[in-house]
Order: C-alpha cells, then sequence, then structure tokens
C-alpha cells in the first residue's frame, strides 16, 4: 500500500488520506486498487477514527484506469489485473475495482474528497464515492470509458444517481466530453467549487471531527440506507439510530459542550 496510497492520522482522529504515484498522475494500475483497497480495508476497522479527507499528490487526482499495466497475456500478469472476471462478487456487494471506488461508502465515519488536476473515468469515479467532495474549478473531468469501447463500472451508476440528472449522466457517458470542475459541481458529480480543495477538504473535516461520533456514524448509516429503502423502512431506521444515541454520554456531551462554549470531550 505504501507505495501507492498513505494514511497519516491527525489530530481529532482525522484520517489524512494521499494517493501518491504522482509521476504517473495517480493513475489505476494493479498496485493502486490494492493499495485503495487495503486502505479502506483498514479505515473500515480503525479505531477512533472521526473523518477521512482523501485526495492526492502530484498534478493530478487521478488520471483513471492505467490502459498500458493491463491486458497482459501471460498467466501471471493476468491473475493481478482485477479487471478480469468482474461479475463475481469479491468484496461484499461490490467487485474488486468497484470497492475502490464504492468502499468510501462503507467506512462508518465521513469520507472527504479533494481534487485537482484531472479526474477522469475511474478516477472519477474513486472521487464520487466520498461523502462530500471539493474541487479545483479547473480540474479536467470525464466519464471517459466510452473513448475505449466500455461502459463506467467501477459503481458510478449507484453513486451518480443520486446527485446527477439522468438525461445529463447519459450525454457524458455517451460522448465521454470533459467538463471543468466548475461544472463538475454544476452537474452533481461534486459538492464544492475550491481553488484550495485540500485545504478546504480539512478544514470541514476538523469541523465534523468535533461532533458526537456516534450520531455521525449513524446519520452515514442512514444516508446508506436511504439510497435503497422504502419510506417505511428510513423512518424505522431513523427511529432505531436515534434510539441509540439519544440521552448516551456521548449526546449529554455534546449538549453540556455547546452550553458551556467549549471543545467536546467524546469517548468512542
Amino acid at each position: 500500500m505504501q507505495d501507492r496510497v498513505t494514511i497519516t492520522m491527525l489530530e481529532d482522529g482525522i484520517a489524512d488520506v494521499r494517493l501518491i504515484r504522482s509521476n504517473k498522475m495517480n493513475a489505476l494500475d494493479p498496485a493502486m486498487f490494492r493499495g485503495l483497497t487495503e486502505a479502506i480495508d483498514q479505515l473500515k476497522t480503525m479505531p477512533g477514527l472521526r473523518v477521512v479527507v482523501l485526495s492526492a499528490e502530484g498534478p493530478a487526482f487521478c488520471a483513471g484506469l492505467d490502459l498500458s499495466s493491463f491486458g497482459q497475456s501471460d498467466d501471471k500478469k493476468d491473475g493481478d489485473d482485477p479487471t478480469r472476471g468482474l461479475s463475481p462478487r469479491t468484496k461484499g456487494i461490490s467487485n474488486d475495482p468497484q470497492y475502490v471506488a464504492y468502499g468510501w461508502r462503507e467506512i462508518p465515519a465521513p469520507v472527504i474528497a479533494a481534487a485537482h488536476g484531472v479526474a477522469f473515468g475511474g478516477g472519477l469515479q474513486l472521487l464520487s464515492g466520498a461523502d462530500v467532495k471539493f474541487i479545483h474549478p479547473e480540474t479536467r473531468c470525464a466519464v471517459m470509458e466510452m473513448k475505449w469501447g466500455l461502459v463506467p463500472d467501477m459503481a458510478g451508476f449507484p453513486l451518480w444517481r443520486e446527485n446527477v440528472r439522468g438525461d445529463l449522466l447519459r450525454e457524458l457517458t455517451y460522448t465521454n466530453r470533459e467538463f471543468s470542475g466548475r461544472e463538475a459541481v454544476e452537474f452533481g458529480f461534486a459538492t464544492h467549487v475550491s481553488d484550495t480543495p485540500q485545504t478546504d477538504a480539512m478544514a470541514l473535516a476538523k469541523v465534523i471531527a468535533l461532533k458526537n461520533p456516534h450520531a455521525v456514524r449513524a446519520a452515514k448509516r442512514l444516508f446508506t440506507v436511504k439510497s435503497h429503502s422504502t419510506d417505511a423502512e428510513l423512518l424505522q431506521a431513523e427511529s432505531v439510530e436515534q434510539d441509540g444515541i439519544i440521552r448516551k454520554p456521548n449526546q449529554v456531551e455534546a449538549v453540556m459542550a455547546s452550553m458551556e462554549k467549549r471543545k467536546p470531550e467524546f469517548v468512542d
């Protein structure tokens, strides 16, 4: 993992996660797929985690699939290719490539992404797995797969259906035309335009890290339930989550810290 992705734990349970294949614009080769998978697995079970900030070093967030590293003919390299045999479910409800994007939704804590430079294809889908997305206005974005005769298959469709208008998504998919970071926010692929996306993402993380972690995690679970539940199921889920939080020590501490105008001291 360390040659593709790093995790640095900061104050208040904030995980600073960075793609570090900067010389290749953080393109997705087999090692990057493994590194991201390992990072997600590690974050899912990390004690004391409050917020994740996902960003990238170098000139780009992620240029998408590194085509030069796939499609090799010998068995050894084929066995290392996560794009072969995609139908079996290998990571819960997803396959290995889908997990690299969708897995961020399965991390209990909120994930905030910061994108710059380029977010093409799999890189755009990786960005889309975050709860909140900051993007530089001049970032080059594209649903790129059609250029290579493919369809988006790294969880883009379930991640985009919540925010991106259907007819617009069809056009962008069929044509693979580029759009800017500013347009990405307008279209629904990102949340905020920022000249300093990583800095702004970290500032938001610091705000969220000072909220009741049990309530934040419960809210994220409810957002996940929302995507595939009826109103009745979601109403029930709200009640169950609230019963697990209300009048508990962290909820009381949230009230007391607010009233006393001090930093809260939560216990995970």
